[in-house]
């Protein structure tokens, strides 16, 4: 009787895994980082980054928010809307008029469209090179607009109703 060798389906279906097995789905198919790795990162967005709600609930609060919020879009976008109280200085005017317009030991939070324009990180960027502690505010002027924050335009004061897939439609606290 003639011996014959196995052929490469044959032979891959009985050899065992060589090494690890990658697994069934692209969420770990790169592993999450380490606990120590991933408290390091996500400390550290939090230190880059503060949200509406929260930008807001400190603007509503009693007292003065140890922050002022920075508006970095053109005149034509602020004319449109912008955040009550809001600090108008354009990315591309940083360099020339922060130092008139903002005190260097107050910290800024900068804001531009949404969450598809990274102007609010130029202009983080920009103040950051000058001196000044920075955070952006994430979701931009689009998600102040749709959680239901007032703002003004041109023409005064308006308000939307909360969208409810961005905030919470019978509760202003989300739980975050």
């Amino acid at each position: 009787m003639a011996m014959t060798s196995p052929n490469a389906a044959t032979t891959a279906r009985l050899a065992p895994p060589v090494g690890p097995v990658p697994p069934a789905n692209p969420v770990l198919r790169v592993p999450p980082a380490s606990p120590a790795v991933a408290a390091a990162y996500f400390g550290a967005s939090l230190a880059f980054h503060a949200d509406v709600s929260d930008v807001a609930s400190a603007l509503a609060a009693d007292g003065d928010p140890g922050f002022v919020v920075v508006d970095s879009r053109s005149t034509a976008s602020w004319d449109q809307g912008h955040i009550p109280g809001a600090v108008h200085l354009p990315t591309a005017l940083i360099p020339a008029q922060a130092a008139r317009l903002l005190d260097p030991a107050v910290p800024v939070v900068t804001y531009c469209w949404g969450p598809g324009c990274n102007g609010a990180t130029r202009a983080a960027l920009a103040l950051a090179q000058l001196g000044y502690q920075v955070k952006e505010m994430l979701g931009g002027f689009e998600y102040w607009a749709r959680e239901g924050f007032a703002y003004e335009t041109w023409q005064g004061g308006e308000r939307r109703t909360a969208d409810p897939l961005t905030a919470p439609a019978d509760d202003a606290d989300c739980g975050c």
